[in-house]
């Protein structure tokens, strides 16, 4: 089932989230409607605060960004209760969206490598390191379960020239291709 997509000015998207318990209600059918939205939404990753659940999973598609004359390095993988063990690397800057702020981006300074626990749909607990395009999409994804959005991580210039583009998403006024859930 494709779910609604929170947007910009949500209070679930600015929570810290909970962590999620082996026993949480219907997980299977939760796991599979995140990977129908994501992908109606065409986007590469989709944390659960993006769906109104203030809770500790996300999910990611990065084998969607590989070309036919790339490494094949993607990976497809959810993250329940994940935890960033160590940042490391040289810092690089790339371009970045975010399905609950349609139609901004900005480029966001983040480390190239990560080292991660986490545990996947089975509760099978995993630890590894990612680099590059991979360790972006689950930093991104990380900070929507810590309550932080792409956009606060703009410099200063960018926030000022996205400001009044944000309170429009937060009041409905934004096209998007994908069902959104906004601000009353």
């Amino acid at each position: 089932m494709i779910l609604p997509i929170y947007a910009f000015g949500q209070k679930v998207l600015k929570q810290k989230t909970k962590l999620v318990t082996k026993d949480y209600p219907k997980l299977e059918d939760l796991v599979k409607n995140m990977w129908d939205t994501m992908y109606n939404a065409q986007g590469v990753g989709l944390a659960a605060p993006q769906i109104g659940l203030p809770i500790r999973m996300f999910i990611i598609d990065t084998i969607q960004l590989e070309d036919e004359k790339s490494e094949k390095s993607g990976i497809k993988q959810v993250f329940i209760n994940a935890e960033i063990l160590e940042e490391t690397g040289d810092f690089w800057s790339y371009e970045e969206g975010c399905l609950s702020i349609p139609n901004i981006r900005g480029d966001v300074e983040r480390n190239k490598e990560i080292k991660m626990r986490w545990m996947d749909e089975n509760f099978e607990e995993h630890e590894e390191t990612f680099t590059n395009i991979n360790a972006r999409v689950i930093q991104h994804e990380y900070d929507h379960v810590e309550g932080i959005l792409f956009t606060e991580k703009l410099k200063p210039l960018k926030k000022k020239l996205i400001k009044k583009k944000l309170e429009k998403i937060k009041t409905g006024k934004v096209d998007a291709d994908y069902r959104m859930k906004f601000t009353s």
